[in-house]
């Protein structure tokens, strides 16, 4: 066991810099993800006890739909995300913690304006009539609770976004486990204590714990290991915001650009196959998110170590990091297979008689699953480098023509129609990724495949 022990520490530490904090970082995360994944698939089949199918899949479209707000950023967190993971490469502290308080003040005042016009906005919306609902489950205050604890936690994340900028995402991955485990227990409480659970409290506790967890650690942290970036008045400089949003508004442009692309599935299968539809959509996609989970472990690391070694102009590390990257992505296609043949057994256990999923939406899932995969190796690492202009332009383009086609693919073919529209975008900015990130790596790329 020893002799075991020690080969495993001398893996970790043999490379350069660079790599052995990858490694650490993967190896920590392991551990720290199992138990996320087992978190998470726990609180599906409790959650549904707490309150119902149906409004399980009514607040997994509402709280979507709340989550559409993160996109106000305008890009400021993989903007800073960057900007801090060059000013720490280039060995200025003193820049890199006046992005952390720039950062800290200026998506305060953004979040604190979404939030006061999304609450004026939503009392003149009539949710009942927008997601075609029989009852109204009084929608109104639940959208209310949840403007309010997710701009907060917009704000609270910047501490989880420094984490990842210093390549440490196993810290970042564990201060979000925390909050999730601290939900798993409430409701685990609540499900023996209270008779017939309800949207409000399901909002308190799935974003309100998390939101508490994450203020305690990161004001923890300012005052220990951080201390020397915390953030403070006097190191704000509004100056250093056009350097965060010169690279910001692409991340932006791409993540408005998501959510016609991807984050209008839980609204259209609401509207065209029904709250069921919602369900059983998010429940096999959560079933297969382990596997994407499990790799995002991996490529986590390497999005600022790749903005480090950018800066650096060190190719040969990046080229030899993504071909190995890329035999783990191929591996998990064998997982995935594995999973389908499983997943009767699975269900059965993990949701018992609580939801039915059809084989033809498992199969389909997997599929997806994969091309995902595929696709966040390449853009993960194009973010690290920052050339993110040709996928700007990829996504506004792909977006245009994403709601028509989820419509029509939903009116044909149900909850497989869920699938179809993401399955098409993800391929086709994959193939543009996989060229783009070959001509960077092998110095050649120019023009647009280099901005």
């Amino acid at each position: 066991m020893s002799s075991l022990v020690q080969k495993v520490k001398e893996y970790l530490n043999r490379g350069n810099a660079r790599s052995v904090a990858a490694k650490k970082n993967i190896a920590g995360s392991f551990l720290n993800k199992c138990i996320a994944i087992f978190v998470s698939l726990a609180l599906v089949p409790l959650t549904i006890n707490f309150v119902s199918s149906e409004q399980y899949g009514i607040w997994l479209t509402v709280s979507s739909v709340v989550g559409w707000m993160s996109y106000f950023d305008i890009g400021f967190a993989n903007g800073f995300r960057n900007k801090f993971a060059e000013a720490k490469a280039n060995g200025d502290m003193l820049l890199a913690r006046k992005y952390v308080s720039t950062t800290y003040v200026l998506l305060g005042i953004i979040f604190s304006i979404v939030a006061i016009l999304a609450l004026v906005v939503n009392q003149f919306l009539d949710w009942k009539k927008i997601l075609n609902l029989s009852e109204d489950y009084n929608l109104t205050l639940v959208f209310d609770i949840l403007i309010v604890l997710f701009c907060f936690q917009m704000i609270l994340q910047i501490y989880n976004t420094l984490l990842n900028a210093d390549q440490k995402p196993a810290l970042s991955a564990f201060v979000v486990t925390i909050g999730q485990i601290l939900v798993l227990v409430c409701v685990v409480i609540l499900t023996h204590t209270v008779k017939e659970g309800n949207l409000l409290l399901l909002s308190w506790i799935l974003l309100g714990i998390p939101c508490i967890t994450t203020l305690i650690i990161s004001i923890i942290a300012f005052n220990t290991k951080y201390k020397s970036v915390a953030p403070a008045f006097r190191y704000v400089e509004f100056r250093l915001t056009k350097n965060v949003i010169s690279l910001g508004i692409k991340f932006f442009i791409i993540q408005i650009s998501i959510i016609f692309t991807f984050q209008l599935t839980n609204i259209i299968l609401l509207r065209v196959v029904g709250p069921l539809a919602v369900t059983q959509y998010n429940v096999v996609y959560k079933y297969f998110s382990a596997v994407i989970m499990i790799v995002n472990i991996i490529l986590s690391p390497y999005w600022s170590a790749f903005t480090d070694a950018f800066t650096q102009k060190d190719f040969a590390w990046m080229y030899k990091s993504y071909k190995r990257l890329s035999i783990v992505t191929n591996i998990s296609a064998a997982l995935l297979f594995l999973m389908i043949f499983i997943a009767p057994f699975i269900f059965r256990i993990w949701l018992r008689d609580s939801v039915t999923v059809s084989m033809d939406l498992v199969i389909m899932m997997a599929l997806y699953s994969f091309v995902i995969i595929k696709s966040s190796l390449n853009m993960t690492l194009i973010k690290g480098i920052g050339c993110i202009q040709l996928q700007m332009f990829l996504f506004v383009f792909l977006a245009l023509c994403s709601i028509p086609l989820a419509y029509w693919a939903c009116k044909n073919f149900g909850v497989l129609g869920g699938i179809v529209e993401p399955l098409i975008v993800y391929l086709v900015q994959y193939i543009f990724c996989s060229i783009q990130i070959k001509k960077i790596l092998s110095n050649k790329a120019s023009g647009i495949w280099i901005k």
